[in-house]
């Protein structure tokens, strides 16, 4: 198993894990994402930033995630408080085929993003997600994120905010 960086050959296999995603939020009622988001121009502008990695287990891709570094619009106005005011990561986007659901598939991501954020000195990362979002939620709990607050997304929908400092 090994996590690499995305490109756009890869766009097919994360639209088909983003779509497994959509349909499963679409069967638990859950509108965090939608028919419109994310879609292939999303994936392109993350593969086209760099910021779009991929989970390969034998040459198929089998979980996706996207990693900033550097300030998040979405999460500079915030109803609560961050943890830290320093540089932050930013995990957006995470899904796991479902033939991999509940494998802790979401531990390797977190620990891959925590050593990319080492490597630049950054000592923290931010997550959110819908208040339904049962599942992530669990992730979030599971891995220590500390709860911040309320953060509004760019259509002015709630999401529930978290950071992570180690």
């Amino acid at each position: 198993m090994e996590i690499k960086i995305a490109n756009k050959n890869n766009i097919k296999s994360i639209l088909e894990i983003i779509n497994q995603a959509k349909l499963y939020m679409k069967e638990i009622n859950l509108n965090q994402w939608d028919e419109t988001y994310p879609n292939t121009q999303t994936i392109s502008y993350d593969i086209e930033n760099d910021i779009n990695y991929i989970l390969v287990d034998n040459e198929k891709i089998i979980g996706t995630f996207v990693l900033i570094f550097g300030e998040d619009e979405t999460y500079k106005n915030i109803e609560g408080s961050w943890k830290t005011n320093s540089s932050y990561g930013t995990l957006h986007r995470v899904a796991i085929h479902n033939d991999y659901k509940g494998k802790n598939l979401a531990k390797l991501i977190l620990d891959f993003s925590m050593e990319k954020a080492l490597e630049k000195n950054i000592h923290s990362l931010r997550i959110d997600t819908h208040q339904k979002n049962l599942s992530m939620k669990r992730f979030i709990e599971k891995s220590n994120f500390d709860y911040c607050g309320i953060i509004y997304v760019s259509d002015g929908t709630p999401r529930i905010a978290f950071e992570k400092t180690f």
